[in-house]
């Protein structure tokens, strides 16, 4: 964790923001709750990764990084306000200092992945939280059975009901990822992936 918090300290102060240590140490034990298993700062750490893969295409990358800090810190599971939530938490500690406040915001409501956005930065933060999909099928099995494990509350037809509505919506996109970027890199892949899970005939 402590490079993971000295990269979040970084970015929040030169963003502007005040109280770095204390908004890291309150994101981290909101990001360890133990209902979480796939919304953790694992989760936030591979899409570091991948935003520092497509860094010099983003605009704005520290904002989109922010977004990306943020964007799950608030994670009920079954709640359908979690990102909205998550806003009003970055709000609360940004205190008015980050400039890109408003926007990083937007960002953070993106990822309820409900629209395209207009903005190449709210496209990148989509992409970067979803491409996961485009992972290897043994990683993307696992992340399905963390996601499985944080909704306990739904027996296996209604998870798999539940499952197949936002697995089916995203494969019935006709672009899954919104950024030339990860639609090279990502796009074949979980395509393969999501029919897989589908258990539909694999496309060619």
């Amino acid at each position: 964790m402590t490079q993971t918090r000295a990269r979040f300290i970084a970015l929040w102060s030169r963003s502007g923001g005040a109280r770095a240590g204390d908004v890291c140490a309150d994101l981290a034990q909101r990001y360890a709750e133990p209902a979480r298993h796939y919304h953790t700062l694992q989760h936030v750490r591979r899409c570091l990764r991948d935003l520092d893969r497509a860094r010099d295409e983003i605009p704005h990358p520290d904002a989109v990084e922010l977004a990306l800090w943020c964007h799950d810190v608030i994670y009920t599971p079954g709640a359908r306000d979690n990102e909205q939530r998550s806003t009003n938490w970055f709000r609360q500690w940004a205190d008015g200092r980050i400039a890109a406040g408003e926007r990083i915001c937007e960002m953070i409501l993106a990822t309820r992945h409900t629209r395209v956005p207009d903005g190449l930065d709210e496209r990148f933060a989509c992409d970067i939280d979803l491409a996961v999909l485009g992972a290897s099928r043994n990683r993307f099995r696992r992340d399905g059975e963390r996601l499985r494990a944080e909704r306990p509350d739904l027996d296996d037809r209604a998870y798999d009901l539940h499952e197949r509505d936002i697995l089916g919506g995203l494969l019935a996109r006709p672009r899954i990822y919104l950024t030339d970027f990860f639609h090279a890199r990502c796009e074949t892949r979980a395509r393969r992936n999501l029919t897989w899970r589908l258990d539909l005939p694999t496309p060619r």
